[in-house]
């Protein structure tokens, strides 16, 4: 597999690789610490900079999306197409929202404001449904 950074051709890295493979088959949004731990039990010899230079390379090449959480560590997503994240603010799960209403809000800033949104990544603030259950 190549990676390309602008005319750059990357060379094949299996860390690389191994790295991106932990991140498209997890569904958590994990966090570099939390993939380093991931990559970590099939590769020992990876460091934990590894992981954070090649997270934010195949982030820059658009292979992965960075998915940034106030107050806490970035999270990573496979699914790169315009989608927002809901954030609980109680557990830290982060999960995708269905973008059905996405062209909903670009069409009204579109018309409020004049903004026209070329790329989308929004981060909703709140308490998922697990969560609000045991605070009954």
């Amino acid at each position: 597999m190549l990676l390309f950074k602008g005319e750059i051709i990357l060379k094949y890295s299996r860390q690389r690789e191994l790295i991106l493979e932990t991140v498209r088959r997890s569904n958590d949004h994990p966090t570099a610490d939390t993939i380093y731990t991931r990559v970590r039990a099939q590769n020992p010899k990876v460091s934990l900079g590894t992981v954070y230079r090649n997270l934010n390379l195949l982030c820059e090449n658009g292979q992965l999306l960075k998915v940034p959480i106030p107050g806490t560590s970035d999270r990573f997503d496979h699914t790169l197409g315009d989608h927002a994240h809901a954030y609980c603010e109680v557990c830290g799960s982060v999960t995708d929202v269905l973008p059905q209403a996405l062209p909903m809000l670009q069409a009204a800033l579109k018309d409020g404001c004049g903004f026209q949104v070329r790329q989308m990544n929004l981060v909703l603030e709140g308490i998922c449904p697990e969560c609000q259950k045991k605070m009954q």
